[in-house]
C-alpha cells in the first residue's frame, strides 16, 4: 500500500490560484508554441491508499491563452477545441502508483466527447502548511497525447514538407490542492 505522506484522507480541493495547466505543440516543424488554461477546478479524493485515490479536474477550454489573441481564437474555434460545443475537458483520476515521491497518475482524459486512458508521470512535491494555516499538497506531472485521437485534426501543409501543427501535444501540470479543513489563499 502506497500513501501520499502528509495527506489526510478526504476530499482535497484544487487551488486554481496556485495551479498551472500548460501545453506545447511543435509549430511548422521548427519551434514550439506554448499555452496555458486559466480556468481550472478539481478535487482529489485521498483514501490512504493511492491505488484507490480518485479525482476530477475540469478545464474550461475557452480559457486557453497562448499569448496571441488571433491564435487563441483559432484554437477556440471548431477546428481545434470547438468551445461552443465542448466547453470543458476533464481528467478523471482513477488511481495513483507511487514509488517514493515519483510515479504515475492513472486516469481518463475527455476532450471533444472522446475519452481515452492517459497516464501522467507525476512527482509528489510534498505537503506544507502555509502562513494562513491552510494545509497544501503539490504535484508536478507531464504526459504527451495525440491530437488526432481526440478528433482535433486541423492542419495545413507546408511548402517545404511537413505540417503546420504537430500531432503530438506535450502537457505539463503544476497542481496544488488544499486539505479538506483548509481554505484557499
Amino acid at each position: 500500500m502506497s500513501t501520499l505522506e502528509g495527506m489526510t484522507p478526504g476530499t482535497w480541493t484544487l487551488d486554481p490560484a496556485h495551479t498551472e495547466v500548460g501545453f506545447s505543440v511543435r509549430h511548422a516543424g521548427i519551434s514550439k508554441v506554448r499555452g496555458v488554461f486559466s480556468d481550472v477546478s478539481g478535487e482529489l479524493n485521498v483514501t490512504g491508499d493511492t491505488a484507490n485515490d480518485t479525482g476530477l479536474v475540469t478545464i474550461q477550454t475557452n480559457s486557453v491563452d497562448t499569448k496571441n489573441e488571433g491564435r487563441d481564437n483559432h484554437v477556440r474555434s471548431a477546428e481545434f477545441f470547438d468551445v461552443e460545443n465542448y466547453p470543458q475537458m476533464t481528467y478523471k483520476i482513477t488511481g495513483v502508483e507511487l514509488n517514493g515521491d515519483e510515479g504515475t497518475v492513472k486516469g481518463q482524459l475527455t476532450l471533444r466527447d472522446v475519452t481515452k486512458d492517459v497516464d501522467l508521470a507525476v512527482e509528489f512535491n510534498g505537503v506544507a502548511v502555509d502562513p494562513f494555516g491552510a494545509t497544501r499538497a503539490g504535484f508536478s506531472a507531464s504526459t504527451s497525447i495525440s491530437r488526432k485521437e481526440f478528433n482535433v485534426t486541423w492542419n495545413a501543409a507546408l511548402e517545404t514538407g511537413g505540417v503546420m501543427v504537430s500531432d503530438k501535444v506535450n502537457i505539463t501540470l503544476d497542481v496544488e490542492f488544499t486539505a479538506p479543513e483548509s481554505s484557499s489563499n
